[in-house]
């Protein structure tokens, strides 16, 4: 045999073999789709429930995903430009160019502040605690608008294999109803129940699996906003006691925001 015929005959073998697979993958997905029809009621009631918390799951997920991308990259963005400004009260002009950037956000929140205590007259003690006190509070309200809905994903990922497990156990609950009717114990009988109530128990781990990992991803991505946010407010902090709440007040009703 030469060399040629050879790597003929293992190509139509590779091409049968995925012909095989791809014929039997379909023949698996239709069975399995044909065990969830012929499912009970109370089996197809919890299948329904974890097809509605995967889709629910799935949004948030993809929600959270560009919002968390859009908060990293504007408050990159931002810190550059806080660092290369030469005048806070220009940068809080361009804050709205960063969008839902929570240390831009917060930024805001404490030029604010700044103006409102310099209008005020406070001591430089007595500003610093309240332009602390904004800054900690706008710090929380970000963390918390970046936290909603994560805990459904966790919530998710816990309860949903032992809803699906509950499903397993009523469907087997079922195959033992069936074999006492029919008297018959053998495998024929008992497999076909066993095996829809067990895609009861599959649903709940594939429901289950994506929610705990984008969970903790997500988790771990907020823990950086939070170290990047209260860095910021150290910072921020710093420079209003080194160059800014030292000075001597102006007379208008604006701070001299230049350092």
């Amino acid at each position: 045999m030469s060399i040629t015929s050879f790597f003929l005959i293992a190509a139509q073998a590779g091409a049968a073999a995925t012909s095989e697979a791809r014929l039997g993958g379909r023949a698996m997905d239709s069975e399995i789709l044909s065990m969830i029809l012929k499912a009970g009621p109370m089996v197809k009631a919890i299948m329904c429930i974890l097809l509605l918390a995967s889709i629910i799951s799935w949004c948030i997920v993809l929600v959270k995903f560009f919002q968390y991308t859009r908060a990293s990259g504007n408050s990159a963005r931002f810190l550059d430009s806080f660092w290369k400004s030469r005048s806070l009260a220009n940068l809080y002009g361009e804050t709205g160019d960063y969008g839902p950037s929570p240390i831009a956000q917060v930024f805001r929140v404490g030029y604010q502040e700044l103006t409102r205590v310099h209008k005020a007259k406070l001591s430089t003690s007595a500003a610093i605690e309240n332009v602390q006190r904004a800054l900690r509070r706008s710090a929380t309200a970000e963390s918390t608008r970046l936290f909603k809905y994560l805990p459904f994903l966790a919530s998710c990922g816990n309860a949903t294999p032992f809803i699906g497990l509950f499903g397993t156990v009523w469907g087997i609950m079922g195959s033992f109803q069936e074999i006492g009717i029919k008297g018959s114990a053998n495998l024929a009988a008992v497999a076909p129940g066993i095996s829809e109530a067990l895609v009861a128990t599959a649903a709940g781990l594939a429901t289950a699996i994506p929610a705990v990992i984008f969970f903790n991803f997500f988790n771990s991505r907020l823990k950086i906003l939070e170290t990047d946010m209260s860095n910021f407010m150290s910072d921020f902090i710093n420079i209003l006691e080194r160059d800014l709440l030292k000075k001597t007040p102006q007379p208008s009703s604006t701070p001299d925001l230049e350092f």
